[in-house]
């Protein structure tokens, strides 16, 4: 994944782990399934960090017309959410025009979903120290400053060659999963 951390790059940034009632291994393995039925999966979360209208759908734009494809960095941790939660049955782009959602992807107690592809578990470290927020109020604020205290997701620019000069305060970060976001990039979900 080397090849990613590059500056120019973009990625959204996530810490995953329980949710739902289901550990991260059943999360994945139930991802990875969907990718093969449906052709792309829907993995939900919540919070206006990456807020699809404001914030995911604008910078995914912005990425694409730069030629750049948009990955999905994931820190696995320990988490805490077991509260059983509905089944989505719908998604929207817009939050006005709303669709039916696939059979065979399941989207579990969330407000909105990124829509991935070729989602696998990669191990290495991503330098947040060598990223800045790409969109919105915090734009230009360097990662490490950015991802702390309840703030556990981003849109990120690499902006510093990971072989570049090492910052002691910066911040790496163990990434466990990584995944294609793909077209229409983020959405809302409901039940």
């Amino acid at each position: 994944m080397s090849d990613i951390i590059k500056p120019g790059e973009d990625i959204l940034f996530m810490k995953v782990g329980t949710h739902a009632n289901e550990s991260l291994e059943e999360i994945i393995e139930r991802k990875q399934a969907e990718i093969d039925a449906a052709g792309f999966a829907l993995w939900g979360y919540g919070g206006n960090t990456c807020h699809p209208l404001t914030m995911v759908q604008p910078f995914a734009r912005g990425a694409v017309e730069q030629g750049n494809q948009i990955h999905l960095f994931m820190e696995p941790m320990e988490s805490k959410h077991f509260a059983v939660s509905e089944r989505a049955t719908e998604f929207s782009v817009d939050g006005v025009n709303w669709e039916k959602i696939d059979p065979a992807i399941n989207v579990i107690g969330s407000r909105y979903a990124l829509a991935i592809t070729d989602l696998k578990q990669e191990q290495f470290e991503l330098p947040l120290a060598q990223t800045e927020v790409a969109v919105g109020n915090s734009k230009g604020r360097r990662g490490d400053r950015y991802i702390q205290g309840r703030v556990d997701k981003a849109c990120l620019e690499v902006v510093v060659p990971p072989d570049g000069p090492e910052d002691p305060e910066g911040k790496l970060v163990p990434i466990g999963l990584v995944a294609e976001v793909v077209d229409p990039y983020a959405v809302f979900v409901r039940d």
